[in-house]
């Protein structure tokens, strides 16, 4: 049986602080300086993964004690590789053949490619091809309950030029009208934009007050798309970890749909052992594709770097469909989307349709 780990890290001071109780006393600097110098810790064993084939699987979630500020603005980029590569070695230890890397740690620097290189497990996998897969899915399915004509519809992506974002505007693109790329560099941006049709480039993400449905996947550690940066009924799906969309947008903007990207139901009688927010049963996209390769028996590096192909997300729908990974319920802000919230975002679009746009002021409750 080919066994499996997954790197999970705190997304903020604070986490840490719940951890160590001396923290909770420390400005979020000083408990950053006190995570430098914490090891990787091995957080729980996970059992009961059995695939539609009648395959199993089991792993381990491995904690790293950094923050997303850690690793890309505090600490050299050296560092960072290397006390994610000892995850790596921790869980080679406990007989883990792959690791997939969560959160931060996908992005980070060059996406695995140096982290692959500097530990000695088998394989690395930052998990993207399946975010991907689940992104778009996720984001059709919204799309259709709130009936929207997506041959005239706007789609936009923020996050365009990172791995998830790109091949989630070539796919998703193809079926909308228009599309509208947001990223930090407008010449990166543009470089995406010339390989789609009608697609145009921006750095303002206000631009996503244009679209009819958003995927957002930035790597910014911060909320980026605000209440009033949205047009009623839009469908949102959040892919980011740390969120893009603000908190706020789920009090002040009942008209929208939000949606959690790449929320998997795993096959068999599952024990994580560790709460990570999702209900019982159920995972991120990422830790899915790590999970789905053990079952395969193939600990290899399938998606690494800040590229990922259709033909690699074709291929994770394929594992997904064999082994009977299920994309979930919608879920937003670590609570099921009830009929009543479609609904109501549903309404609201129609209504939007039937008189000129208006002010998101207006609207708010």
């Amino acid at each position: 049986m080919t066994k499996f780990a997954f790197i999970i890290h705190p997304l903020n001071a604070r986490d840490i602080a719940r951890k160590f109780w001396i923290a909770k006393y420390m400005p979020d600097s000083w408990v950053e300086k006190f995570a430098r110098h914490k090891d990787p810790v091995i957080l729980s064993e996970i059992t009961g993964i059995r695939s539609a084939t009648g395959a199993t699987t089991s792993g381990w979630f491995i904690g790293l004690p950094m923050t997303p500020n850690m690793m890309v603005k505090s600490l050299p980029i050296e560092e960072v590789y290397d006390k994610i590569a000892k995850c790596g070695d921790v869980a080679a230890d406990l007989g883990a053949d792959i690791i997939g890397l969560g959160a931060f740690t996908s992005v980070v620097g060059d996406g695995g490619v140096t982290v692959a290189k500097r530990t000695k497990i088998k394989a690395v996998t930052t998990g993207n091809s399946y975010t991907v897969a689940t992104a778009i899915e996720g984001t059709r399915k919204a799309c259709e309950l709130l009936e929207v004509d997506l041959p005239s519809a706007t789609l936009a992506v923020v996050g365009a030029t990172g791995s998830i974002g790109k091949t989630c505007a070539k796919v998703l693109g193809r079926s909308f009208g228009r599309t509208i790329l947001i990223g930090r560099d407008l010449e990166r941006t543009q470089a995406v934009a010339t390989e789609l049709d009608n697609a145009t480039a921006s750095t303002n993400v206000e631009d996503v007050g244009q679209a009819d449905a958003i995927v957002t996947v930035s790597s910014a550690g911060k909320e980026l798309i605000m209440p009033e940066h949205l047009r009623p009924g839009t469908v949102v799906c959040d892919v980011a970890r740390p969120r893009d969309v603000s908190v706020r947008v789920s009090k002040e903007r009942p008209d929208v749909l939000v949606i959690e990207g790449g929320v998997i139901r795993v096959p068999g009688d599952v024990k994580f052992n560790f709460h990570f927010g999702f209900p019982d049963k159920t995972a991120y996209a990422c830790m899915s594709e790590t999970m789905m390769l053990a079952l395969e028996g193939r600990p290899e590096s399938f998606t690494l770097g800040k590229d990922v192909s259709v033909e690699q997300v074709d291929e994770m729908n394929r594992l997904a469909k064999k082994h009977g990974f299920v994309l979930e319920t919608f879920r937003s802000f670590e609570r099921a989307v009830d009929a009543e919230t479609i609904e109501r975002a549903k309404k609201a679009r129609r209504e939007a349709g039937q008189s000129p746009f208006r002010a998101v002021t207006a609207l708010q409750p």
